[in-house]
């Protein structure tokens, strides 16, 4: 699933190509894609719209219009936006297409079909999307030691867990929790009430010092973004420990380790990620 910085990726590259356009048509492929309202609606609401801007919160894009309504998009697994000439040829499990006024087509992809788009007026109480429960953005000056401890130091649950709860801080998926506790020095597995105040300083300086990294390494032109059909992630060559289990700790050479927490995979040093910090 694509996390903060790869959705804001995407928001990058393509917001600043929509700015600006009509949207002359929009075909919805597939009816459930569309959760609110039905598909007929959607369709016929965004026809003669014009795009002012995109939005990015936690993990879901928003397409705000001059009108003040709102298109939602979460991407979940395998969604994927790409724009491109109209004369180019559809993607595979291509279910969502806005033509727009200069020729071109907004289109969503999505092999798994659990991408869903919802359409709010400016005075309608979003009640249908969820972005109403999301937590604090990790790149928020708010998200700091005090709001990470009040909210978790009281939690017996895995830390690991805890940093994949969207409802405290919203973006975090199993890649970028990996990276962030390797390189506090945390093991994943530590119940969230046995942190220090040190810890929870350090995780507060390395949320955002992650993410924003990843998100640099992500940085993608828009004509590369196109060749590769918005699909080349171009930090995973940076990633210390995801994926690498098996392998040596890029710190200490030791051994990387894989456990399960709470259903997820996750990949950490025994040297410099002790359990039992005592």
């Amino acid at each position: 699933m694509p996390e903060l910085p790869e959705v804001e990726t995407i928001r990058r590259v393509i917001e600043p190509q929509i700015r600006g356009l009509v949207i002359t048509r929009a075909v919805v492929r597939r009816p459930e894609v569309t959760a609110y309202p039905g598909a007929d609606e959607f369709s016929r609401r965004l026809v003669g719209q014009t795009i002012s801007h995109m939005t990015r919160k936690g993990k879901f894009l928003a397409i705000h219009l001059e009108s003040r309504e709102r298109v939602i998009l979460h991407l979940r697994m395998t969604g994927g936006l790409l724009l491109v000439p109209a004369q180019c040829p559809e993607e595979k499990y291509t279910h969502v297409v806005f033509s727009l006024d200069n020729g071109k087509e907004l289109r969503f992809a999505d092999m798994r079909r659990f991408g869903r788009f919802w359409l709010l007026r400016e005075e309608e109480t979003d009640t249908c999307t969820g972005m109403d429960k999301l937590g604090i953005d990790p790149l928020a000056s708010a998200c700091n030691a005090e709001y990470l401890r009040a909210h978790l130091s009281k939690r017996r649950k895995a830390i690991k867990e805890c940093l994949l709860e969207q409802s405290i801080v919203a973006g975090i998926g199993n890649i970028y929790s990996d990276e962030i506790l390797f390189t506090a020095g945390i093991h994943p597995a530590r119940p969230a009430n046995s942190l220090e105040q040190s810890e929870w300083e350090r995780l507060a300086e390395v949320i955002p010092e992650r993410i924003s990294y990843f998100i640099e390494k992500n940085a993608i032109t828009a004509e590369e973004y196109l060749e590769t059909k918005g699909r080349d992630y171009r930090n995973t060559p940076f990633l210390q420990v995801y994926g690498h289990s098996g392998g040596p700790c890029p710190k200490c050479r030791e051994t990387l380790c894989r456990m399960v927490i709470g259903g997820r995979s996750s990949v950490y040093c025994p040297v410099c990620q002790k359990e039992n910090q005592n």
